[in-house]
């Protein structure tokens, strides 16, 4: 049979074929231009790198932690992966490192973050929206959740943990993960402290292999707060603060914030919300509700993944300090915290079960109870434990926030506008700060603090007429008919610490708050804040934008005269002293001065105007110079004493503190002292509180361990740096005791004083971070520009009463506290124990000075209301 093509068939076989390819090319053609026009779709799994790809290994692997630079590196490699990522770098941190907002959310929610933000903005301030458009914002709206890790640098996990989380959620394609993508808009602050983590990992990394493997930091992991740079959520001292704050007071407002910690490694593995008791006042209800649903649908999720030694309800009373997780309520926020067992930093640590302890807050005994009913059993613990559990617990606050976002959006709503009617029926509704204050630059200060934590203020353009009173034009007005109600009230009013059955234990002794007994602001900047009946109805402007003081210059005839009641005055002499110019300070009260002012008889004008625009501080008209009751102003040469162990808070504040006013300092260590050097050195050693063993070394057992750190991070005077700082004193030099150091003083100097409260039982004596009544004598060079009466901060202080001896010539009181009716704020057990004693001593040593602070006179760089009081053993 032949079976060959004849030739028609031949040619009819070739159009076929031709007319197939060429219908191929044409489909192929049509498909290409209907995928260019569809829309963008998200990037398949497998285009977005693994972080164990990326860093070699796992997070929270043992032995191993990612470094910030490295983590930043992976989010912007994220950001080019994915259209479901927005990163932000807000600018540099403290150390100059970069602090990232890191934004998750679906790319439709991305592009439309504008829109998304001002909806949130009316939600949140509905003052001037009208209620029936409420809903469809809601229906419009996102829920926008918050959280941020290891505020606390050796507290790891948190930032670990962040590379996986944004990982996971940037390449699933899960319903969950599909529905929070399309709910929720995260922001992300993957690290609050990315100069404490470069420093933490570089020191594991150092160590590790070594006896030291897995130790704390010596030093500070911040490099002015340390672990206090979660105290710092009302004054904002510290550039993350600022950040942080612009993300959650002012721009975005999310309706909860989840604040990613560690704790101690022997009890729970894990705590979560709520907090237990007391609560402090003023937070709308509604925030204690959510934080209890949002902490129960963690420890669903935990449970569920059979996660065990979960707590809740427990150990964290709900009045702490104002760091971000607990002043977050009273921006009506569901602010939060979780808390992990620590490892010792990403080295495992096996703990035995007869380790375990409860013995806490709600938590008396390491046994199963309602809130803690899976106790985990002991074993190995590890950072990938952390790591694992603070993800649950994070994806948690996620998948609750997209399965309920229509009714947080409405809760933002009720607890914003509850507040505006309760400040809006109850009296007095207003407070206004006025214009005529002791110290004017700080009340602006203070303005200023509020508006970056997104309070409204008023400004009166003319005097105002008011219960009897006449305040003038300038003074600041806030209606108390606002959504943060709750944090004006503990802010600027008198707040008191609960003592009930929560906040004592059985047999009557008093269980210590979680930081101050009150946070009250304007009482530790010596601000007055008066109480008005009605908020005024005219005569107001809005402040937008912080104020910025320009100071006046007006030439006397005999030169020019600084307020010395103004902290801001302080700063202006030092920089004038930098430039050589002669300044002189009034030792008595005259007509045209005060005791303390500063008197410049000639200084170039063009230095007066940078100085005054820097400053604020007016240059008043001197119209003649005194005779007499004078003398020249000089600055003494200042050393700051640093240890190790960790480091000391209290001398990162006072470094901060010393900075911002421009009085110049070096940091003494024990060497300087034991050298002898000390007088080519300095004039005047300031010791920041502590206690005495640690500062002569001997922290074995009241501190950390000495062999817990390497030879060269071990600090201590010993006795021979005791006996170099004593001729150090006597030959001239200047100590100046801040706090519990004034102990180390009256027990290692022989003084002729005694601390009046300690070793007093705390049901007969208390006083846990509070303001008290002291009077000053304003006549002393040490208390120039104070009040006669003022508000100090009792916190750990000593205070003093003088001994029968044969050299009381030698002591004189500076700052005493009132006879009676001492607190203002907080809580105080055994007034008698304080009453009419010296909370401020100097004492003449051989030819030279101590001066005993036992007040905290400069707190966290936030009581200006005694800044004074240190100032003025520097500038003499």
């Amino acid at each position: 049979m032949n079976l060959k093509p004849q030739p028609e068939s031949q040619k009819f076989i070739r159009l076929v074929n031709n007319v197939a390819v060429l219908s191929l090319l044409l489909l192929f053609l049509f498909l290409s231009v209907v995928y260019a026009a569809s829309p963008a779709r998200p990037e398949p799994e497998d285009r977005i790198t693994p972080p164990e790809t990326f860093f070699g290994f796992q997070p929270g692997a043992d032995r191993k932690i990612a470094r910030w630079d490295r983590i930043v590196d992976y989010f912007y490699l994220l950001e080019k992966e994915s259209p479901k990522i927005k990163v932000i770098n807000l600018g540099p941190s403290t150390m100059g490192h970069p602090f990232l907002l890191v934004i998750i959310s679906s790319p439709e929610n991305l592009k439309n973050l504008d829109n998304i933000k001002e909806i949130n903005r009316k939600i949140s301030d509905p003052r001037n929206v009208p209620p029936e458009e409420i809903p469809e914002l809601i229906a419009r709206g996102r829920a926008i959740i918050c959280q941020s890790m290891s505020l606390h640098a050796t507290e790891i996990g948190g930032t670990q943990m962040a590379p996986e989380l944004a990982y996971e959620l940037l390449s699933g394609s899960d319903p969950e993960t599909e529905k929070i993508l399309e709910n929720v808009v995260f922001l992300m602050i993957p690290c609050f402290n990315p100069d404490g983590q470069v420093m933490v990992t570089d020191w594991y990394y150092r160590t590790l292999g070594t006896e030291y493997e897995g130790s704390s930091l010596p030093y500070l992991y911040h490099k002015y707060a340390g672990h206090d740079n979660n105290r710092d959520g009302e004054f904002l001292n510290l550039q993350e603060s600022l950040y942080a704050a612009r993300i959650l007071y002012r721009e975005w407002n999310p309706q909860a914030y989840v604040d990613h910690h560690h704790m101690g490694s022997y009890g729970p593995r894990l705590y979560i919300p709520p907090y237990c008791e007391p609560i402090r006042p003023h937070a709308d209800p509604l925030i204690w509700r959510e934080l209890a649903w949002f902490g129960s649908h963690m420890a669903y999720r935990l449970e569920e993944a059979g996660k065990t030694g979960v707590i809740n309800d427990a150990i964290f009373p709900g009045w702490g300090h104002f760091g971000w997780h607990w002043i977050t309520p009273f921006h009506n926020i569901a602010g939060m915290l979780t808390e992990s067992a620590s490892a010792r930093l990403a080295t495992p640590i096996f703990i035995h079960p007869d380790q375990l302890r409860g013995e806490s807050r709600g938590f008396p005994a390491y046994e199963p109870q309602t809130n803690f009913p899976h106790p985990w059993e002991g074993g190995w613990w590890r950072l990938r434990d952390i790591a694992e559990q603070q993800k649950i617990a994070a994806r948690a606050v996620l998948d609750l926030a997209a399965r309920h976002r229509e009714t947080l959006l409405r809760n933002a709503y009720l607890k914003a506008i509850r507040q505006i009617e309760r400040g809006a029926s109850e009296k007095p509704g207003a407070l206004i700060i006025p214009v005529d204050q002791h110290d004017r630059l700080t009340a602006i200060k203070m303005i200023n603090t509020l508006l970056l934590s997104g309070i409204e203020i008023h400004r009166l353009t003319a005097n105002l007429r008011a219960d009897g009173v006449i305040y003038p034009a300038g003074s600041f007005v806030i209606n108390k008919a606002q959504p943060k109600r709750g944090l004006i009230k503990n802010l600027l009013e008198r707040t008191l610490y609960p003592d009930n059955y929560w906040t004592r234990s059985s047999d009557g002794r008093p269980l210590r708050p979680y930081d101050l007994a009150t946070h009250t602001m304007a009482e530790f900047m010596g601000v007055r804040v008066e109480q008005l009946t009605d908020f005024p109805k005219e005569g107001l402007e809005v402040i937008t934008q912080p104020i910025k003081p320009e100071g006046k210059i007006s030439s006397g005839p005999a030169g020019y005269r600084l307020d010395g009641r103004l902290n801001d005055s302080f700063r202006a002499v030092s920089l004038l002293l930098s430039k050589k110019i002669k300044i002189f300070r009034t030792d008595i009260d005259k007509e045209d001065f005060n005791c303390g002012d500063f008197l410049i008889p000639l200084a170039p004008l063009s230095l007066l105007r940078e100085v005054a625009a820097e400053t604020g501080v007016d240059f008043l008209p001197l119209k003649n110079m005194p005779a007499s009751g004078f003398h020249e102003v000089r600055r003494l040469r200042v050393g700051l004493y640093q240890r190790f162990y960790g480091g000391n808070m209290d001398e990162g504040w006072t470094r901060l503190l010393l900075e911002k006013f421009n009085l110049p300092y070096v940091t003494i260590m024990d060497a300087d002292i034991k050298s002898g050097s000390l007088p080519s050195k300095i004039d005047l050693l300031i010791l920041p509180a502590d206690s005495p063993s640690i500062i002569m070394g001997e922290a074995g057992g009241e501190f950390r361990r000495l062999e817990n750190f390497p030879p060269e991070y071990r600090s201590g005077l010993g006795k021979e740096g005791l006996e170099k700082l004593k001729e150090f004193v006597s030959r001239g030099g200047a100590l100046v005791c801040l706090g519990a150091s004034c102990n180390l003083a009256i027990e290692k100097f022989g003084l002729q004083l005694k601390n009046a409260v300690t070793g007093l039982d705390s049901r007969e004596f208390f006083c846990p971070g509070s303001t008290l009544k002291v009077s000053f004598d304003r006549h002393n060079p040490l208390a120039y520009g104070l009040p006669e009466k003022g508000l100090a901060l009792f916190y750990d202080s000593p205070a003093f009463y003088l001994l029968p001896g044969q050299e009381s010539e030698k002591y004189r009181v500076v700052v005493r506290y009132e006879e009676r009716e001492l607190l203002q704020s907080g809580w105080l057990i055994g007034e008698k124990h304080l009453s009419k004693k010296a909370a401020v001593v100097e004492a003449v040593y051989g030819r030279g000075q101590i001066i005993l602070i036992g007040l905290r006179a400069q707190h966290r760089a936030q009581t200006h209301g005694t800044f004074k009081l240190l100032f003025n053993t520097i500038i003499r």
